[in-house]
């Protein structure tokens, strides 16, 4: 039996990050005229975004609004990873790369996978 080895050129990597302003690793620095309050009055924010990428390419990169779970990994899948593949002229046969994370292994996840 022989190991069969994909090319890195057909494999497609996707995955999520949090990107977070004012957070607790971050330092956070702010310009004040002289004499003006020195206390800062904006609290932390921060954004997820999804994105895919491969040799050919990058995908799409798409904000994600509220809580990800399996329903909406799905409906981010259907709405970005095949036109991504398409935008880059990715081959119609591809490894789709993803991490562990629960909402990759849900059950609406793998009926669309």
């Amino acid at each position: 039996m022989t190991a069969r080895l994909e090319s890195s050129d057909k494999i497609l990597w996707s995955d999520e990050t949090k990107i977070e302003l004012f957070g607790l690793n971050a330092k956070c620095h702010a310009w004040r005229k002289p004499g003006t309050n020195p206390t800062l009055m904006h609290g932390g924010s921060s954004i997820m975004l999804w994105g895919c990428f491969s040799a050919a390419g990058t995908g799409r990169l798409v904000r994600i609004e509220g809580k990800i779970n399996g329903a909406k990994y799905r409906e981010i899948l259907d709405e970005n990873l095949l036109q991504s593949t398409q935008d880059f002229r990715q081959e119609r046969r591809f490894t789709f790369q993803q991490d562990n994370d629960p909402k990759h292994a849900a059950k609406t996840t793998q009926e669309w996978l």
